[in-house]
């Protein structure tokens, strides 16, 4: 296959046409092997005690409802009273992550399960976060069959789970967790970052939620007995 003229062209410019690239190369398997840390902000270095309520706060300023329960097994009881609270059908969907299927779902037999991507007539989404950054209150979302992404753009409902020992207090301390899933050279497909409902106020200054997305936002968090 011949050298796209375009890239050529850029490399030409840069002065690494031509070059032995085994330096340039090693530097970059460095970087992957040692991704280098940024300038991280102190509110994002407090101690591991104070992140999960720094990260609560930050979310309940983006309209966000908070749902804590002493363990996951307590996370089908709790949305559904969510739902309930909401006045919304007793109907959800999510994807096959294991964290979410074994779930003990009869406790609340009155709840309807709907398993895959979402789907147009869905009002209701359920995800499971791989980590929360406290530095902004912000949920950390995988893609994959496990947690289709479209839970988190379609239904006008989304919520999602995350496990107290995964609140970190940076980016950087997220995306460590996110290669200790992956590997560290590899990436998911796509890495949402979620700090709230949809919203916008781009029509006449006013703040409307759910304009590209969910116009809720709920997080269960949870921790371990």
């Amino acid at each position: 296959m011949s050298a796209n003229p375009v890239l050529t062209r850029v490399r030409t410019a840069l002065g690494h046409h031509g070059r032995d690239d085994r330096d340039r190369l090693a530097a970059i398997e460095e970087r992957l092997d040692a991704p280098p840390r940024h300038l991280i902000p102190e509110r994002a270095s407090r101690p591991k005690d104070k992140l999960k309520a720094q990260f609560i706060s930050c979310l309940e300023d983006q309209s966000v409802t908070i749902v804590e329960v002493r363990s996951a097994e307590d996370i089908p009881v709790a949305v559904a009273g969510y739902l309930a609270r909401e006045r919304l059908p007793p109907c959800l969907r999510f994807g096959a992550d294991p964290r979410l299927t074994a779930l003990p779902w009869e406790r609340v037999p009155g709840l309807r399960r709907l398993a895959g991507p979402a789907d147009p007539a869905d009002q209701a989404g359920l995800s499971h976060a791989v980590a929360g950054v406290a530095e902004t209150g912000t949920l950390v979302l995988v893609s994959g069959p496990a947690n289709p992404t479209s839970l988190a753009f379609l239904p006008e409902t989304h919520v999602v789970a995350v496990a107290e020992d995964t609140i970190v207090g940076s980016y950087e301390e997220a995306l460590d967790i996110v290669r200790g899933l992956a590997g560290r050279r590899t990436l998911p497909r796509a890495l949402n970052l979620v700090s709230g409902p949809s919203r916008t106020g781009d029509i006449g200054g006013r703040i409307v939620l759910g304009a590209h997305g969910p116009r809720r936002l709920a997080v269960a968090v949870y921790g371990s007995r």
